[in-house]
């Protein structure tokens, strides 16, 4: 997995078990056993192939003309510019420091496509599958030891130069040396060699010991860098710069104004425009980038015509905003677009780092401040639903009590496991009195939670422990962010007051906001995790305990042994069947460990754009794709001109 993409790989060696094996578990391990005899027998099978997914189904055939729900004779041209909220400093988007350009990491490539949602490659119509990119095709050995490569000659560079294997292993020993110490940890675990074969043949060696999963797919999806550009360069990728390495992608770098705006043009020499992975796509011929301070100024921006697409998530905007005349006359046009993804988990994160937080019944007791009911009725129109699970609305989600499999897999871990997680339905978000925004049924339990944790209400009306410490939360959010954002955090902060802790929200500039969130200086923080449909090593990088000190796609620090044993045993699954039952189980254990108040979620997206662009009628499931599969339409964008709605 592509390592500037929050599903970044990483993984952790199985545990030996040391506790009784269910039927199940046991049937599992035999399964295993059989597997691993067998390896020897197959260690001369190679599996030659044009794209890759772990259980070796693929929806499209080698000779496949283009993905199913593009439009192959979709017209090139024309611009679409959308916005982005606060400041940038850099182009490099792999480094922990400054504010990276959005969209900077889109000029690269990589050995498989990967990111559908900004058009890498990946099918937006299937999940879990990857057809070669930069290289043509792949064989590897039934065991997944090792992987071939074979490069694409005709593969160019935006400078012209060639992309080849030396470039691929040199980007991938970048990463390993420069790179986020979490990817670095993990990824040395795990792959032990990367050697070019020639110039247009690499090869990635594996350990042994380890799943077999997100080993292929990882290494096919490093984006590859010029080799030649940095030692010229000197650069570095922990570093902030401008000075962008070349990519080989469709589009290139054109010019920037620091803080305002940021234009990437489609290369007219693009190597890749022919090949089926890319018909159909990459239409436009400049993508614009305009930034805004705040959300606000951003809308304002989008009714005067400065951008033109603007993809919604203020629930008030979309019910009251969008009135103006350019709405009216017909000239932007408002769609209500099918989202089959589950929606990212996002929510209200805890620090678990904070001492006041590793009590669980603390974080219940915070989690009872928040109304749902009332926020979405009052705040947001009522237009959101209250999200549960970490796969909402999938077949993953945990429902009831755990029965079958699930019941078996969970009793097969032992002392790992609380009593009340067998017995118990799995967590559910509570519920609030919508009219109300002190809900007192909620505060009183949630009073009674802290009193039992050693917080008791003083004098004053605040709470203090045993050694007379106030208990104070403090919650950081961006000014950048939307009113409705912060009239949440404002409401909620109130109820914890009402309960007696001493809560403050702050607003911070962005760059100060995002150096904050990057070292954990926070007792609170609005983020999130991504969602899963398939397990991977990525799933131990989010929620295990390896990378949980300093992971940046573990916000809330999350260290648990039994989740990482739940990922471990997701990880050796053999069929899609046993795989699920683990995913369903991890779904039910982040559930209970309380590490995230879950908030809202649309199960649709909400766009509005000036009436000059196409989409196909049939979106996939996976992607709404707007810079993947749309395209400029001139007759439209020569009306609005004639009419004068845009210049």
């Amino acid at each position: 997995m592509t390592p500037h993409r929050p599903r970044a790989r990483a993984t952790t060696r199985v545990l030996v078990r040391s506790f009784p094996l269910s039927a199940w578990m046991a049937a599992m391990v035999l399964t295993l056993a059989a597997a691993l005899a067998a390896l020897p027998a197959k260690a001369e099978e190679v599996i030659k192939s044009h794209g890759y997914s772990y259980f070796g189904d693929l929806k499209y055939p080698a000779d496949y003309a283009h993905f199913d729900y593009v439009n192959p004779d979709a017209p090139k041209g024309g611009e679409i510019a959308l916005w982005a909220p606060g400041t940038f400093d850099s182009m490099n988007p792999y480094s922990r420091k400054g504010r990276a350009g959005r969209y900077s990491w889109m000029v690269y490539e990589s050995l498989l496509g990967e990111e559908p949602a900004a058009g890498g490659g990946a099918p937006a119509d299937v999940y879990g599958e990857s057809y070669g990119l930069l290289a043509e095709s792949l064989e590897y050995d039934a065991g997944k030891t090792w992987v071939i490569f074979h490069m694409r000659p005709e593969a160019r560079f935006s400078d012209g130069a060639p992309v080849t294997a030396h470039d691929v292993v040199f980007s991938h020993n970048l990463l390993l040396e420069q790179g986020l110490p979490s990817y670095a940890q993990a990824v040395k675990k795990r792959v032990l060699s990367a050697e070019a074969l020639d110039d247009y043949t690499v090869k990635f060696t594996f350990a042994t010991g380890i799943s077999r999963r997100s080993l292929i797919d990882q290494v096919g999806g490093v984006p590859v860098w010029p080799r030649h550009w940095f030692e010229q360069t000197d650069a570095r990728l922990d570093e902030p710069r401008m000075d962008a390495a070349p990519g080989s992608g469709p589009y290139m770098l054109d010019s920037y104004e620091i803080n305002r705006r940021i234009v990437y043009k489609r290369n007219p020499d693009y190597w890749g425009k022919d090949l089926p992975i890319n018909v159909g796509r990459h239409n436009f011929d400049r993508i614009r980038i305009e930034y805004f301070g705040d959300d606000s100024a951003a809308f304002e921006a989008f009714k005067a015509g400065e951008y033109t697409f603007r993809a919604e998530g203020n629930s008030k905007q979309w019910a009251t905003g969008y009135e103006f005349p350019a709405v009216q006359k017909g000239w932007v046009k408002l769609e209500t677009l099918p989202d089959g993804t589950p929606p990212d988990p996002s929510g209200i994160v805890f620090n678990l780092g904070r001492e006041i937080f590793k009590d669980k019944r603390v974080r219940e007791a915070v989690s009872l401040a928040y109304n749902f009911e009332w926020t979405n009725q009052s705040l947001q129109y009522g237009l959101f639903k209250q999200r549960n699970s970490f796969v909402e609305g999938s077949h993953l989600e945990a429902k009831g009590v755990p029965t079958g499999k699930e019941l078996e897999l969970l009793k097969s871990l032992g002392d790992l496991v609380p009593p009340e997680l067998l017995t118990e339905p799995a967590v559910m978000a509570h519920t609030s009195d919508p009219d109300r925004l002190k809900d007192r049924r909620n505060l009183r339990k949630a009073m009674k939670l802290l009193d039992q944790a050693g917080w008791p209400v003083g004098s004053d009306g605040m709470r203090r422990n045993a050694k007379g410490d106030l208990l104070t939360v403090q919650f950081p959010i961006a000014t950048s962010g939307s009113a409705t954002l912060e009239a949440v955090v404002e409401t909620f902060v109130q109820n914890l007051r009402a309960m007696g802790i001493d809560a403050k929200f702050e607003k911070i500039d962005p760059s100060q906001y995002t150096l904050r969130t990057r070292d954990r200086d926070y007792d609170l923080v609005f983020d999130g995790y991504r969602t899963f449909l398939d397990t991977g090593t990525g799933l131990h990088q989010m929620y295990g305990s390896a990378e949980a000190a300093f992971s940046l796609f573990n916000p809330a620090g999350l260290a648990s042994p039994l989740v990482d044993k739940i990922i471990d045993i997701s990880l050796e699954t053999t069929n899609a069947e046993d795989r699920d039952v683990a995913l369903t189980a991890l779904d039910r254990v982040l559930r209970f460990e309380r590490f995230m108040i879950p908030v809202w979620y649309n199960d649709s997206s909400w766009v509005a754009y000036w009436d000059m662009f196409g989409h196909p009628a049939e979106l996939p499931t996976y992607s709404l794709g707007v810079l993947d599969f749309w395209w400029y339409d001139t007759d439209k964008a020569a009306a609005l001109k004639a009419a004068g709605a845009l210049r």
